[in-house]
Formats: structure tokens, C-alpha cells, sequence
């Protein structure tokens, strides 16, 4: 898939996200504790338009100067991908404090990024990548907008279940790179044995090969 329809892709993704978060169920149990242990409703929902906030302050940097790494080296490299990381409490942590502002305040911050995106990804990037600060390192762009989409897509599928609406289904620009990310790091925890008989043998298949 080439850039523009990443990018294309990226912003479907972003819509759905921001149409999601401010439904009047997801407004109603902002308090409420959400389906991801530790993180209110409106934690979940900041963190999940932070996808598109954090994309724009990232695509407002320069692209910075060190080569890329591979899209599943990056998930080998993060700390959060062990779910007892510290990190990951820190994360719960920030996103639930920032959604005591309230609904509007998350939603109108988030707006405003939103809004800038189309023009930040249509503008020219040399080289084509994007330092993620947090992290220390770079993803060319397309990689970097497909990280961010699986964490849309599983985010979302959290939040509408936090408040019993129907999981987004996503465009097929969207939910293809998704699945192929999912699938590239479970394979590498689990095997490719593993993966194959979930999907074909599942008399044979183990407990689990999630991704995280």
C-alpha cells in the first residue's frame, strides 16, 4: 500500500476513532471504570484519540536523522508490549488524569488535531520517517501510521465494549495492515506452527497467540 493510501487510511481510521468517543454512551460513563483494568471510560477515550494527537505533534517535528527501524523490531524494542511493564501504569495513570477534565475538553483538544492531519500528511517529509520521541527511534512514516492504526483498532474495539455499543468495523485499508501487524508480532512469540493451527487446525491450536 503506497503512502497516500496509508495516509488515506490513517484518517478513516481517526474519524471512526473520534465518532466512537463522542457518542453520548461513552459521554455518559466517562467516570466508570472501562474494560481495560485500571483506566476509566475517559481514560480509555483519551488515550485512544492520543493516536491522533500524538500524530500531529510527532508529523510538527522534523523527521530527525537516524535510520528507521522494521515495523516488528519496534515492537521487540517497547517496553509496554509486557503487560506487567511499569510503563504501562504510567500510561493508565496519565490518560485516566487528563480525562478528568471532562468529555469536552478531551474531545476538543483532540479536535483540533484532527483537523491539522490532513494537511500534515500531505505535506512532503525528507526523509520519509518520524522520530518517535518516547521511544528513541524512527519508523518510516507509513509504518508509523499503521502502529497507530492498530491501536485505534484495538482501542476501539476496548471502548465500544467498555459501554455496549458495536465494535467499528473498519475499511479494508485499515483492518489489512492491522491484522498483518497482529499476525507478524504473534508469530513471534508464538511460532508460525502456532498461528497456522489456530487458523486451520484448531484441534491442534494452543490456548493463545495474541500479539500482546
Amino acid at each position: 500500500m503506497d503512502r497516500d493510501r496509508h495516509a488515506a487510511a490513517f484518517l478513516a481510521a481517526v474519524q471512526q476513532s473520534w465518532e466512537l468517543a463522542s457518542t453520548p454512551q461513552v459521554r455518559q460513563a466517562w467516570g466508570q471504570e472501562s474494560a481495560c483494568a485500571g483506566m476509566t471510560v475517559g481514560g480509555l477515550a483519551h488515550h485512544l484519540l492520543g493516536q491522533a494527537r500524538n500524530t500531529c505533534r510527532l508529523l510538527e517535528a522534523s523527521p530527525g536523522e537516524d535510520e528507521p527501524i522494521a515495523l516488528l523490531e519496534h515492537y521487540s524494542r517497547a517496553a509496554w508490549v509486557q503487560p506487567e511493564a511499569e510503563v504501562n501504569a504510567s500510561i493508565r495513570d496519565s490518560d485516566n488524569a487528563a480525562a478528568e477534565r471532562g468529555p469536552d475538553a478531551v474531545l476538543g483538544e483532540a479536535r483540533a488535531a484532527i483537523d491539522a492531519l490532513p494537511e500534515l500528511l500531505a505535506g512532503p517529509r525528507d526523509p520519509d520517517t518520524v522520530h518517535i520521541a518516547w521511544q528513541g527511534w524512527s519508523l518510516s512514516t507509513p509504518d508509523f501510521l499503521t502502529t497507530r492504526m492498530m491501536e485505534m483498532v484495538v482501542h476501539g474495539d476496548d471502548l465500544a465494549a467498555s459501554v455496549g455499543l458495536p465494535t467499528p468495523t473498519y475499511p479494508d485499508d485499515v483492518i489489512g495492515p492491522v491484522l498483518a501487524l497482529l499476525t507478524g508480532v504473534a508469530v513471534r512469540r508464538h511460532g508460525q506452527s502456532a498461528l497456522v493451527r489456530v487458523l486451520a487446525r484448531p484441534q491442534r491450536a494452543p490456548g493463545t497467540v495474541s500479539a500482546f
